[in-house]
């Protein structure tokens, strides 16, 4: 990968392209992409989330390997769950879903970054939802809130450690599941849990001592 590059382009809206440009060349890797690799129109998104994205991108372009801090409630909103939890919402919404839109990992949490309002609304619906209590304990972040989100460019030697992306933003204008989506990814993981702990059985529990026959081979 490149180096992070000081701009000595004159100021003006070229010095801007040209920054975004150079600051973003380190995220692209050989014209590949990748689903953990944040782009530059990623890197752009997550900056108009912040109240002077020139100024966010300038510190990123400063420290790329460190994670950073944006506000919700303008750009997205992000639910945050177990990381457990979060992989199986992840399964239902890409093999039975529409998808999802960005996800991080951080600190054992899941972030899943999600429409604005999703944050307000989506605690409601699970109220009233029958399974909703079958949900691990979630936080929900919107407007007044931030979050602490994966560097953009992770540190060298340390890859599946630490703050990453699992599905990191790629584009200016991301699709973001609303909150109809999230509650049913919610549901759908909720019962897939309970069904593989659940065990139902009549007869009374085997005695650890006794000898166990492979009655599949009787003839």
């Amino acid at each position: 990968m490149s180096t992070w590059l000081r701009d000595e382009t004159p100021p003006g809206p070229a010095r801007d392209e040209a920054r975004r440009r150079d600051v973003f060349a380190v995220l692209r890797d050989e014209g590949r992409h990748q689903t953990g690799q944040v782009t530059a129109p990623g890197a752009d998104w997550l900056a108009s989330a912040t109240a002077f994205p020139r100024s966010a991108l300038a510190l990123w372009q400063d420290k790329p390997a460190v994670p950073a801090v944006v506000p919700c409630g303008i750009a997205f909103d992000v639910v945050n769950v177990p990381a457990v939890f979060g992989r199986r919402m992840l399964e239902q919404l890409w093999s039975e879903g529409p998808g999802s839109g960005p996800v991080a990992l951080h600190r054992g949490r899941m972030l899943l970054f999600a429409a604005p309002g999703s944050a307000h609304r989506l605690p409601a619906l699970l109220r009233w939802e029958e399974w909703g209590a079958a949900v691990p304990p979630m936080f929900c972040h919107g407007t007044g809130d931030a979050i602490t989100i994966p560097p953009l460019a992770p540190p060298p030697g340390a890859p599946g450690s630490g703050p990453r992306w699992l599905v990191a933003p790629d584009t200016r204008q991301p699709w973001l599941p609303g909150p109809d989506v999230l509650l049913w990814a919610c549901v759908r993981a909720a019962r897939a849990a309970s069904a593989a702990s659940v065990r139902i059985s009549i007869f009374p529990p085997a005695d650890q001592d006794a000898k166990v026959y492979d009655v599949s081979r009787r003839r």
